[in-house]
């Protein structure tokens, strides 16, 4: 599959990689998928979405985000919604955790493993990622996959990666737009 990238997808998923190594993270996940995305210059459709939408402005609330999402073991709001309807305080349990064990206890993913292609595999989540870009790219008629089908698969799948662009502006339909030029739903073609 790694043939029909284009150079700014491969640029993507070689990032990826690095942003997982200087995490020291045993896996390749959604997240450094994002990073990488984020970090690439020259992206012409993913750096005006990202501009366009405001992302860049607020890449370091995203960046928090995300890094609070890990501290609560990779929850979506979403999971902590539903337990607290169930009675369970997720930040209540992630504080006591923290206060007995250290901040970030519950991060995990930091396991050095056995590294056979040299570099972090890539997480399931990732695959996934990877493989939602090409049907979507076969879905728009394109030829290639770009880093543009990468960052729409990250928004179209449930998760803490699409759930923080959301919450940053970018989702799947405002991404297309910016990305694409769509017309909104209901308008005039």
């Amino acid at each position: 599959m790694f043939e029909r990238f284009t150079e700014d997808a491969r640029a993507v998923v070689i990032g990826a990689r690095a942003c997982s190594t200087r995490a020291a993270a045993s896996e390749v996940t959604n997240e450094h998928l994002l990073l990488a995305l984020l970090d690439l210059e020259g992206a012409a459709r993913t750096g005006f979405a990202f501009h366009a939408l405001g992302v860049l402005d607020r890449r370091a609330s995203l960046e928090a985000s995300l890094d609070d999402a890990r501290r609560h073991g990779g929850m979506t709001q979403a999971d902590q919604k539903a337990l607290a309807a169930l009675g369970i305080d997720v930040a209540g349990i992630v504080a006591r955790v923290e206060q007995t064990h250290g901040a970030g206890a519950l991060v995990g993913g930091r396991k050095e493993r056995r590294r056979w292609s040299g570099g972090p595999s890539f997480a399931r989540e990732a695959k996934t990622t990877l493989e939602k870009s090409l049907r979507i790219a076969l879905g728009r008629r394109d030829r290639f996959i770009g880093a543009e089908h990468i960052l729409l698969a990250l928004t179209a799948q449930d998760g803490v990666v699409a759930e923080v662009l959301a919450e940053h502006g970018a989702t799947y339909a405002a991404l297309e737009r910016a990305m694409f030029g769509q017309p909104e739903a209901g308008s005039a073609a």
